[in-house]
């Protein structure tokens, strides 16, 4: 048995970052519950709206969407997801995530494993807004 203390984190918990665009939320990671291993959360998309081109040096991505439409490009291609469907993204490549259909969409994301400090984790590759 562990004597770990167990959290539950609400979305509604956790700060919105729009810097990339969309609205990312980090529910599980080290500033939320000391996670030492990678982070989880979730991206809300609007019609039209993205997550402006980024890549990670030294993680490993993993998307779900469940509920929407996306597109998710992968150094430069094209990759449509719907709903129940997911996308690895391995380490340094460079990829976007574009809503492109008429209603919100909602995807769950995991990075694994961290960057040595949360300033080296993202490279963006567009300008940021």
């Amino acid at each position: 048995m562990t004597s770990q203390l167990h959290t539950v984190v609400d979305i509604a918990q956790v700060s919105s970052n729009r810097k990339r665009g969309g609205d990312i939320r980090v529910l599980l990671g080290p500033a939320t519950v000391s996670a030492t291993s990678g982070f989880q959360g979730v991206v809300l998309l609007e019609p039209g709206e993205q997550v402006r081109e980024h890549y990670h040096p030294y993680s490993e991505e993993f998307l779900f969407l469940f509920e929407g439409e996306v597109e998710v490009d992968l150094d430069g291609v094209a990759h449509a997801l719907r709903p129940n469907q997911a996308i690895f993204v391995p380490i340094d490549v460079r990829h976007r995530v574009r809503n492109t259909g008429p209603r919100l969409a909602r995807l769950v994301f995991h990075l694994s494993p961290l960057a040595p400090r949360p300033e080296l984790g993202h490279v963006d590759t567009e300008p940021l807004s």
